[in-house]
């Protein structure tokens, strides 16, 4: 059964939904600042460190997705239990979450300390790898801090409460600029060590940021904190709890990696085609990726606003803010598309001097067009999907559309034909495609199975994942 939607709940969803998306997107955007002010500064020093912290972040970056990924599964198993009225449970949830992202932590640590040893294998230039070694070095101290984060962010966010993380994330920011000069220079004591102190800042930020958070959280006077404080009677690890964020978390972070390391390998695949196509693949992925943002913070809301209908069993308001997002996900796909379509030129400009790169880029923003619409309902039927605690299908969804269709379809069209880069955009798009109209069939199926569930069984949760 669908539910209609009328004017004013949509006015009264998109109020909310826009009180929860402005924040975020400023914190995404500030997320992606980071590595933007670490190229610019280490590019000024030389090529060869902006090489380093090139290759030192595509490492980096994947590993981080993924670990994140796997950490904000705190975020609807919170929204649930607000929209149950059982505040509570939620310092359990969170002490829980915060025992896995320390054993995280240091996971991640041991492998990112341990990467420098694949970049022979890698066939990274030996003149580069001391430095993008000593990159990696660096910035894994912060990936216990990264890990904490994260579930501090979900706690924030989940109790509707975002604010504090995007002004601590703006803070993290504008702390990075000079910390970045001291350690690329060597100031106050420091040592010199180049584009490879970026990873040095970039671990002391995120600790910088994890510590004001978690200062907020533990003094705020908000209702929504002191309501439910988690430092206090810290709860020995539950294996069942921490076990239902395991299988929320690791689809979704293994889902965000499919999806990030499907781009990032799509410079290696056009690298054959010479440095002009990729420099103009670069271009066109670098705005897209930018405009990504958008989207992706209107996912994350929704989760946060599905997650509170989930925790209520309210079907009729669940379907209200499902379909208020995806109407907001089309207006900002078109937006987006009759901009890029007015803009190409001006936004090949912004990122190249170099004319024969803006010229391919302005041809592969074409394609950026379709990609615009159908990456952004798939992402925001994915945060929908979240809130509805499903993962491990969209995962095994999102693997077989960027994996078993758009990467092996890219390659064959770049490496096999007379195509060029532009082979691989019409396969991200074909990928993308594919996976909004899986995962939106997938949400069909769900809605009838959560209808069906809360109608008829005592145990929805039980009914609602038994043989999915």
């Amino acid at each position: 059964m669908i539910f209609p939607l009328s004017f004013p709940e949509f006015k009264c969803y998109s109020a909310r939904l826009g009180v929860l998306v402005l924040p975020i997107l400023i914190t995404q955007f500030c997320q992606a600042a980071l590595g933007v002010v670490d190229a610019i500064m280490a590019g000024r020093v030389s090529a060869l460190d902006l090489a380093a912290v090139s290759i030192g972040s595509g490492i980096w970056l994947p590993l981080f997705l993924l670990a994140t990924g796997i950490l904000i599964a705190t975020t609807p198993l919170i929204g649930e239990a607000v929209g149950q009225n059982r505040h509570d449970h939620v310092p359990h949830i969170t002490q829980q979450s915060l025992w896995a992202a320390g054993l995280i932590g240091i996971i991640g640590f041991i492998v990112v300390n341990l990467m420098p040893q694949v970049l022979p294998l890698m066939g990274v230039p030996e003149n580069i790898q001391p430095k993008a070694a000593q990159y990696l070095h660096g910035v894994s101290f912060g990936f216990p801090a990264l890990a904490i984060y994260a579930v501090l962010r979900s706690y924030c966010e989940a109790l509707g409460r975002p604010e504090p993380v995007t002004i601590i994330s703006i803070a993290g920011l504008l702390a990075d600029i000079p910390l970045n000069y001291i350690f690329i220079h060597g100031h106050f004591g420091m040592p010199a060590l180049g584009g490879a102190g970026c990873g040095v800042a970039t671990a002391i930020v995120l600790w910088i940021n994890v510590l004001l958070l978690a200062a907020y959280t533990a003094f705020s006077k908000r209702q929504q904190f002191a309501s439910t404080r988690f430092f206090y009677g810290f709860a020995k690890p539950s294996r069942p709890q921490i076990n239902k964020l395991l299988k929320l978390g690791i689809p979704i972070g293994i889902a965000i990696f499919f999806e990030a390391s499907l781009f990032s390998l799509a410079s290696l695949v056009i690298s054959p085609l010479g440095e002009l196509a990729v420099a103009s693949h670069q271009v066109a992925l670098s705005i897209t990726s930018q405009l990504f943002m958008i989207p992706i913070s209107v996912a994350m809301a929704l989760t946060i606003m599905v997650s509170n209908r989930f925790g209520e069993q309210n079907l009729e308001a669940l379907q209200g803010v499902q379909r208020t997002g995806l109407i907001w996900t089309l207006i900002i796909a078109c937006l987006c598309m009759i901009g890029i379509w007015l803009f190409r030129p001006q936004l090949a400009a912004a990122f190249s001097d170099d004319v024969a790169v803006q010229q391919q880029a302005i041809h592969l923003l074409i394609f950026a067009l379709g990609y615009q619409l159908f990456d952004g309902w798939q992402v925001n039927i994915a945060g929908i999907l979240r809130g509805m605690q499903d993962t491990t299908v969209p995962m095994w969804l999102t693997l077989f559309c960027y994996w078993l269709v758009a990467l092996p379809l890219g390659t064959y069209l770049v490496r096999y034909t007379d195509v060029g880069a532009q082979g691989f955009w019409m396969a991200l798009v074909t990928g993308l495609f594919l996976a909004a109209v899986l995962l939106t069939w997938r949400l069909r199926y769900q809605q009838a199975r959560l209808e069906k569930a809360w109608r008829s069984e005592p145990d929805y949760q039980s009914a609602l994942t038994s043989g999915a």
